[in-house]
């Protein structure tokens, strides 16, 4: 039962491991166009599997930011893992051990949480493990391949690319905000702050990582604000 619980959480997490390959390629490239060793870009996509995450991490380290900006940094990316954890543990078998929980919550992500909260039946310690391996080994390999072949290019290539993922990270963002206002807001608010952040000498101060957090949390409240999620109707009656 272990067995087959284990092998159709890999088969539901294949989608998963080819979705992060292509994004995890692109951090790789990144991490090694902006100096940092393989190895080491490699480690981190291993020990971390979060993208917004880790790219803002690597911004920070290639900059020299201190290491409070870089917890407080991606505390602020990634504290919705906590409420994911919250919910799914909710749905986890009775059973399942604190070690077994505690090695499922390293692998919680926004794609592994939704397949996880669409299961129709509890999720097994052998379940999750093969749902999360699929997506981490997608993951690690994708960041290896990216930072193994932009090492092996030449360096004209090399800039050209960096010049080209700005492009690709674009093309990701405009899909969703040409058909949310709410998402075209927060998108234009954000750039704008940032622009003035670093052209007004006066919020010098503000650069680097705090810029990122002060940024994430004004233009979140806002965004709430101004654009609340209203309840469907009947919910809660």
């Amino acid at each position: 039962m272990k067995k087959e619980e284990f092998l159709q959480g890999i088969r539901h997490g294949i989608p998963i491991c080819l979705g992060y390959f292509s994004v995890s390629f692109a951090f790789g490239m990144t991490a090694v166009i902006q100096g940092l060793p393989l190895w080491a870009a490699v480690l981190i996509s291993l020990t971390n599997v979060t993208s917004a995450g880790q790219f803002a991490g690597l911004n920070l380290m290639i900059d020299g930011g201190s290491a409070v900006e870089l917890v407080m940094t991606t505390l602020i990316i990634n504290i919705r893992y906590f409420l994911m954890s919250l919910s799914i543990s909710q749905k986890v078998e009775e059973k399942m051990t604190i070690r077994q929980r505690c090695a499922i919550s390293f692998g919680i992500t926004d794609e592994i949480f939704a397949v996880g909260m669409q299961y129709p039946k509890a999720l097994s310690a052998a379940y999750m493990a093969g749902l999360i391996c699929t997506p981490v080994l997608g993951w690690t390999l994708g960041t290896l391949c990216g930072g193994a072949i932009t090492s092996l290019m030449p360096q004209s290539l090399t800039n050209a690319l960096g010049i080209a993922l700005y492009g690709m990270f674009i093309a990701i963002i405009v899909p969703p905000f040409r058909k949310n206002r709410a998402v075209l807001f927060t998108v234009v608010l954000a750039a704008v702050m940032s622009g003035l952040i670093s052209c007004i000498s006066a919020l010098s101060f503000l650069k680097g990582g705090w810029s990122i957090i002060i940024i994430t949390v004004i233009v979140s409240i806002i965004a709430a604000l101004l654009f609340p999620v209203k309840e469907e109707e009947g919910e809660g009656s």
